[in-house]
């Protein structure tokens, strides 16, 4: 079924380290706008903002304190409005972060809640008495600690799955279901294209709240498995459908850390009124302490294949492999010391071509790496601050334990944009509120803009060659080479129109044989090398696609 966000490109902003307009050192709304006939002259269909609420930034916007206020670091609802319409005025489309898993502690409905135990918004959270003087039970958060918060007022606990200034909301209570249906319209009758809903996966918990067994030998955060994807989430979704989203045409993406191919088609099947899309964990493995390896390519076949046929014909992927979560993906994936072009352009190649909306993130069009850090004080990410304590309570060194947060940690992807040579990348007339990468004289915006060989240009082709070519929007995906061990190859079929992926996933040249897969009657169409030197072999990190 045809679909306008099956056809588009997305661009994800985290606006505080995107552009700022005002020499204040943070990224703001109007320096989105400012940057409106950049993203469209790159191609870009579809913008996706982080939160840009009210927040006191204990998770950087992720803890809003109200859902329809602008943070004022970031402007005004007037600046959001005209950052709205010069975004419908390019032929582009707008969705935000629904962020209804949890507010801020400051929000108006958690100070009543917490205000008495009788106050009528005291359900609206997640409250429980301690026991023996601890918490009510040994569920971790995300981000290290316990995931409960003692309040003094009213001498329970509530439940925080992310920081202690994030309280939970509770699901199972319509009144606070209304309110945030009521707030989702108002925002989509102000004429925004839908929501990205985050950590929609952790919105259902365990009923009882019960103890985990053997925490320590989990493999995620060990309370996790009692509320990521937990049964009966789904009728939470239905029931922001039937009251919301079904009204609108609107796209939906929901974060789903958890879910696996098998069951993909509950939350995104064509004919189940739920999500468009959703953006799986798998290939990414987020919170997981070795997310930093590069993972083999038998372990990309594996699991986006896996997505790719459970959903054909069935539903839609969202494609991406960065995110303001992740680190950089050609530090992560690639060879930014000997090949950072060509492996930043290779693993574009490789997810953008395969069916599903692809994502990119900022700066990901111009290949953007992890950044160094000297010392604690470097970070900004509560992640990261919780995690250098907890490393230095095991006994960790301190080089040991940046090491290990420079391959994991968030702020990689937080560092300012790269605009060009000036004085903090272009990004700011003032101090920028975090680090600029030390890189950003050779990896920029306008000095990849004048190189018809850039990555920035290289994003530019795709973009358009996937535009022109509904074969690589609707076509079938089909794995090739299911056993190379360096070659990541598919096609995308459609009728008789038939293109083929070649990735060559590593910094070793790779060849394969004729009778393994054949070239014949095949025309290079893009490429990350100036020129087709052997059929069957390919360079470090190229890539190339044909069409037959």
């Amino acid at each position: 079924m045809a679909n306008w966000w099956k056809e588009a490109v997305a661009y994800q902003i985290y606006p505080r380290s995107f552009k700022d307009s005002n020499g204040d050192g943070i990224g703001d709304l109007n320096g989105i706008t400012e940057k409106l006939d950049y993203l469209e002259d790159l191609g870009i269909d579809l913008i996706w903002i982080c939160p840009m609420y009210k927040s006191p930034n204990d998770d950087n916007g992720y803890d809003i304190s109200d859902y329809q206020q602008i943070m004022a670091e970031f402007g005004t609802m007037e600046d959001f409005d005209r950052l709205l319409a010069g975004v419908h005025e390019r032929g582009m489309r707008l969705i935000i972060d629904l962020v209804v898993n949890h507010t801020s502690d400051e929000h108006p409905w958690f100070l009543e809640s917490r205000s008495s135990r009788d106050n009528p918004k005291r359900d609206w959270y997640i409250w429980r008495d301690g026991r023996n003087g601890a918490e009510p039970n040994n569920w971790e958060g995300i981000f290290k600690g316990s995931a409960w918060e003692f309040d003094p007022l009213t001498e329970q606990y509530f439940l925080h799955l992310f920081t202690c200034r994030q309280p939970d909301l509770n699901w199972e209570n319509h009144d606070m279901r209304a309110a945030v249906y009521d707030m989702m319209r108002w925002w989509l009758d102000k004429g925004i294209d839908g929501f990205r809903i985050d950590a929609i996966a952790h919105m259902k918990k365990e009923p009882r709240l019960a103890d985990v067994p053997n925490p320590d030998k989990l493999r995620y955060a060990p309370s996790m498995k009692s509320h990521l994807n937990y049964d009966g989430l789904l009728d939470y979704v239905d029931d922001m459908s039937r009251n919301v989203l079904k009204h609108y045409d609107i796209v939906t993406v929901g974060e789903m850390n958890g879910l696996f191919a098998d069951r993909a088609e509950e939350w995104v099947g064509e004919h189940r009124n739920r999500l468009s899309m959703v953006f799986q964990f798998e290939h990414v493995r987020l919170w997981e302490p070795e997310e930093g390896l590069r993972p083999e390519p038998a372990v990309l076949k594996k699991i986006f294949t896996a997505w790719q046929e459970a959903l054909e014909g069935k539903g839609w992927n969202a494609l991406y492999v960065e995110n303001h979560d992740l680190t950089r993906i050609t530090s992560r994936w690639g060879d930014t010391e000997h090949h950072w072009r060509e492996s930043a352009t290779c693993i574009a190649a490789l997810y953008f071509l395969m069916q599903g909306t692809p994502f990119i993130y900022q700066g990901q069009e111009i290949g953007m790496t992890n950044t160094r850090f000297g010392g604690i004080e470097d970070f900004d990410d509560v992640s990261a601050k919780n995690m250098w304590r907890e490393l230095a309570a095991q006994g960790r060194s301190e080089e040991e334990i940046i090491a290990f947060l420079t391959n994991t940690g968030r702020d990689n992807s937080r560092t300012p944009m790269q605009w060009n040579t000036w004085p903090n990348a272009g990004f700011s007339d003032g101090e920028p509120w975090f680090q600029v990468n030390a890189n950003y004289e050779m990896i920029n915006v306008a000095t990849q803009q004048q190189d018809p060989n850039s990555v920035l240009n290289f994003y530019r082709a795709l973009i358009q060659l996937r535009r022109q070519e509904r074969t690589l929007i609707y076509g079938r995906y089909a794995l090739e080479l299911p056993q190379h061990e360096q070659i990541y190859a598919y096609r995308r079929e459609l009728a008789e129109d038939t293109f083929l992926v070649l990735c060559n996933m590593s910094s070793k040249a790779a060849n394969w044989s004729e009778i393994e897969l054949s070239l014949k009657g095949a025309h290079c169409v893009l490429g990350n090398y100036p020129q087709v030197d052997e059929d069957y072999r390919l360079h470090a990190w190229e890539t190339r696609v044909y069409r037959f």
